[in-house]
């Protein structure tokens, strides 16, 4: 924890929060996106680091590209 009278940066904050749980681990706290700015457009990735992602999770028809199938 840092000093009461320092000011947190937003990333420490963000640090400090996702650690505050009992049983959380430094990988909780690690980033998982990564920002650009290119001509004035800011560009938001998931980090390749990033224990989850967004989207279908493996095994998942729709992420093995097979059509999920629809009861009648």
């Amino acid at each position: 924890m840092s000093d009461a009278s320092e000011p947190l940066t937003d990333e420490d904050a963000r640090r400090e929060e996702l650690l505050r749980a009992g049983g959380s681990t430094e990988a909780d706290a690690a980033p998982r996106i990564e920002t650009s700015e290119h001509d004035g457009v800011t560009r938001i990735d998931i980090a390749d680091s990033a224990a989850v992602r967004p989207g279908p999770g493996p095994g998942t028809p729709e992420a093995d590209g097979d059509e999920p199938e629809v009861e009648r």
